[in-house]
C-alpha cells in the first residue's frame, strides 16, 4: 500500500506552473489514498498535484528499468 508523504518542493513548484487541462490530467490519474486525502481537504489540490507528479516520475523511471532490462534480455537473445 502506497504510504502518502509530504509534497517535495521541487514538485510543488512544478505543479503551480501547470495549465488547468495538465493539472485535469493529472488528477484524472489519482488513485486510492491521494483521491481520498484531497476530498477530504487533507491536502491542497496543489499538494496533491505534486505528489502525483512524484509518483509518475517515480512510475516512469521503474517502467524505463523495465523496459531496458526486456531489450538488453531481447538484444543477448538476439546473439545467441
Amino acid at each position: 500500500m502506497m504510504k502518502i508523504k509530504a509534497a517535495d518542493e521541487k514538485y510543488v513548484k512544478e505543479a503551480t506552473n501547470l495549465t488547468t487541462e495538465e493539472a485535469e490530467k493529472l488528477l484524472s490519474r489519482m488513485r486510492g489514498k491521494l483521491t481520498r486525502r484531497l476530498d477530504d481537504k487533507k491536502l491542497s489540490t496543489i499538494d496533491a498535484l505534486a505528489i502525483q507528479l512524484e509518483i509518475d516520475d517515480e512510475q516512469l523511471a521503474e517502467w524505463r528499468e523495465r523496459m531496458n532490462e526486456i531489450n538488453k534480455k531481447d538484444k543477448d537473445k538476439d546473439k545467441k
